[in-house]
């Protein structure tokens, strides 16, 4: 798995996340899973496989957890600047061809949200804005060709 970076909030998320998983789900999932085994043939007992398959899945989950959490990196919010667009700067963006303004929160991949206007530092959108400065052109490649951005105004 690759570095991923977060905020130190991001990191209290996934750590909460992983203490339920594991204190809370992986316990009831092994009392399902014996409580379907004591209603006796395992091999046509439907709930068993169900619960064993929700172990599987349960399991996975926190692996991965575990990963993201053993490979992040903190970012440090203070140093945060906006002379230019970097990751948890929200940037206001004027379509070049269109005139259509848009305004984006550059976020970690694990708190993007596009529909609240939270966009992954990993999208192609994101790539293309980073380290430009206000009244800077981006040009930026989408799966539907070449876009350019105007910065109008880089926030925190």
């Amino acid at each position: 798995m690759a570095m991923t970076y977060m905020t130190a909030e991001g990191l209290q998320k996934l750590k909460e996340e992983l203490q339920i998983l594991e204190s809370e789900e992986r316990p009831r999932v092994i009392r399902a899973i014996a409580e379907a085994r004591e209603k006796g043939d395992l091999s046509e007992n439907a709930e068993y496989d169900a619960a064993k398959e929700e172990q599987s899945n349960l399991e996975s989950k926190i692996a991965q957890i575990k990963a993201q959490i053993v490979e992040a990196r903190i970012i440090d919010e203070s140093r945060i600047s906006t002379n230019e667009v970097q990751i948890l700067t929200k940037v206001r963006i004027r379509n070049v061809k269109n005139g259509a303004e848009k305004t984006y929160h550059i976020v970690t991949e694990g708190e993007a949200n596009v529909a609240a206007g939270k966009l992954s530092v990993t999208t192609p959108i994101a790539k293309g804005l980073l380290g430009k400065k206000v009244g800077d052109i981006a040009d930026v490649k989408v799966p539907a060709g070449l876009m350019q951005f105007e910065i109008l105004e880089i926030s925190l």
